[in-house]
């Protein structure tokens, strides 16, 4: 899987150390090397997660190579973006999209964190 820079991959192995218990809210795009819009949002996450360092956790995990997470959370379209807070899923979001919409989408509760 190609990672965007900054944004590190986990897997179903780590999922719950990477995710379920980190301190940071964590972004997690639900990815695959074959998706075009996936590819997209490469530069998008890369400067999120440079711009929200130490708010905001953003993650990529590719659905071909992690079946058990993928189907836990029912992921059935490419990209999908779920936001983790204290180990639950608390937003869902289906496509690409621009920064812009996504930072808006992501505002509640990165607002939260300080």
């Amino acid at each position: 899987m190609i990672n965007a820079a900054g944004v590190a991959e986990v897997r179903d192995t780590d999922f719950e150390a990477e995710v379920l218990r980190s301190d940071l809210p964590v972004l997690v795009e639900f990815t695959a090397d074959w998706c075009p819009p996936c590819r997209q949002m490469g530069p998008v996450l890369s400067a999120l997660a440079a711009e929200e360092e130490g708010r905001l956790k953003v993650v990529q995990l590719d659905v071909d190579t992690n079946p058990e997470i993928t189907n836990a959370y029912k992921v059935l379209s490419m990209p999908t973006f779920m936001l983790f807070r204290g180990g639950e899923p608390v937003r869902a979001m289906v496509g690409a999209r621009p920064r812009r919409r996504l930072r808006e989408e992501l505002a509640d509760v990165l607002d939260d964190v300080r």
